[in-house]
């Protein structure tokens, strides 16, 4: 049975108790709701949660635990003695990869079980089935790898049947048990009062859990890819070359470098019109410029990326190319950093002018004031009272635009291309970190492999730096805060 199917029969279940709780409870004081603890809905309502909440734990639960137990069942079937972990590592991805075809084959031929045992790797015509469903099997598979793949394929279908069945046995016993519990003094709406209160509880953790799963998760992999290639290399190698046959070179200064780049050139772009927009729109437009002028500048925050990354590579790069690149002799090709750069920088000038035009109005008038009392000019006020006030803020719209320019990928991919080196010309093509993790995650790679997982240690890395900048942003904001407060 599938989740979905098995979540909609427990929501089912949970219904029936809230109303069979509802009428129970009735019942019990002779239909006189008056007689009753609490409201008759939240006698409903804890029948409900009583069938619902334990089975949706239990769920959880098993779904979190059940694929390494089963991995651990199958993984002494392909482990031997002399056998690196990196080489188990790629035969069990191996019979992950096989075990989903075997069931995707299965379903699309309505082949029985003694079929599936009579399978080899050698069969000519598996590898074609299998192919026909998106799975590649070579004619080189260990018969063990295979083995492997039709028992964890078993095992998979044993324990969905074991979860269907435990599942809906505690929906039923947790409905069950709320009903024995109705009773004209029983408070019913407390039990509903303790579950929103564990809900809200829930919804605050959310965006902590979130972050330390990712974290968590980054880390795991980027120890995992570690494993299989030095660390040392990784940080020292100024080549970035990965060849999934072996004899890769997977240094990633050349990335940090390319990212670190574009980001600057977007920065140079963007602070400066994005803060002198800011302080016209706040200090010097009228109502009806600004009025017109706010909305029209936030329009740029509203175009797709992919739209930007289209425009650098028709317009902004040929122009480039034809009127700088090749008059100085810096470079013939479109695609560039200072492409992407410029680029990058238009879109981000909405992130820096808007929230730094909220934080110049919301400057008290008091110190405007103050300044123009002591005799001080518009622009002089502006200089030494507004924008020292306001610095913070502006950090802030700043710090912002960073983290999105260092996390922009379709304008690198159209503007920049995806060459991964260490060059001082902006007018050369070059790669940012984000841009290689797509390109090592996606195509027919092996997940596995040192190439592949080196994404989630370029993910950790950027992490790292973004972390790195907010310490920084956040160290400027108190230094001068204290100063102006």
């Amino acid at each position: 049975m599938s989740i979905g199917l098995l979540l909609l029969i427990v929501v089912g279940l949970g219904v029936i108790g809230y109303i069979l709780g509802r009428r129970r409870a009735l019942a019990s004081v002779a239909g006189d709701p008056r007689k009753l603890h609490s409201l008759p809905s939240q006698y409903g309502q804890s029948v409900f949660l009583f069938t619902v909440v334990p089975a949706l734990l239990l769920l959880i639960v098993w779904l979190l635990a059940a694929p390494s137990v089963i991995d651990g069942q199958v993984r002494g079937t392909v482990t031997t003695d002399g056998v690196s972990q990196s080489e188990i590592d790629l035969k069990m991805a191996d019979v992950g990869r096989i075990s989903d075809g075997l069931g995707a084959l299965m379903a699309a031929n309505d082949m029985s079980e003694d079929d599936l045992t009579a399978l080899t790797p050698g069969d000519s015509d598996l590898r074609g089935q299998l192919a026909a469903v998106g799975v590649a099997v070579g004619a080189d598979v260990e018969p063990a790898v295979f083995e492997a793949a039709k028992q964890k394929r078993s095992l998979t279908n044993s324990a969905g049947l074991i979860r269907t069945v435990l599942i809906l046995l505690v929906a039923l016993a947790g409905l069950a048990y709320a009903m024995t519990r109705i009773r004209p003094d029983f408070r019913a709406r407390n039990v509903s009062e303790a579950v929103v209160k564990a809900l809200l509880l829930g919804s605050s953790l959310i965006a902590i859990l979130t972050t330390v799963g990712i974290v968590l998760s980054l880390i795991f992999e980027t120890m995992h890819f570690f494993r299989l290639y030095p660390a040392k290399d990784f940080f020292l190698s100024l080549t970035w070359n990965p060849q999934f046959r072996g004899g890769s070179d997977l240094g990633v200064w050349p990335l940090i470098w390319g990212t670190l780049y574009v980001s600057f050139i977007a920065l140079l772009v963007a602070v400066p019109i994005g803060l002198l927009a800011a302080i016209y729109l706040a200090e010097y437009a009228t109502k009806r410029v600004r009025s017109v002028a706010k909305p029209l500048i936030e329009i740029l925050a509203g175009i797709p990326t992919i739209v930007y990354g289209l425009f650098a590579l028709i317009t902004v790069g040929p122009i480039l190319r034809d009127y700088f690149a090749q008059p100085l002799g810096l470079g013939n090709s479109s695609s560039s950093v200072m492409t992407a750069g410029l680029v990058m920088g238009i879109m981000l000038i909405p992130f820096v002018s808007s929230l730094s035009d909220d934080i110049i109005n919301s400057v008290p008038q008091s110190m405007r004031d103050g300044s123009y009392g002591l005799g001080a000019t518009k622009s002089e006020s502006i200089k030494q009272v507004i924008l020292p006030a306001a610095l913070p803020g502006v950090v802030g719209a700043v710090l912002l635009a960073a983290s999105r320019a260092i996390g922009e990928t379709m304008i690198v991919v159209l503007g920049a291309g995806a060459a991964a080196k260490l060059s001082m010309n902006p007018f050369e093509a070059m790669t940012t970190v984000t841009v290689k993790i797509v390109s090592q995650l996606t195509g027919d790679t092996e997940f596995a492999s040192p190439e592949t997982l080196v994404a989630f240690a370029l993910g950790l890395t950027l992490f790292v730096f973004t972390l790195g900048l907010n310490v920084l942003a956040l160290y400027i904001v108190r230094k001068y805060r204290e100063q102006y407060e």
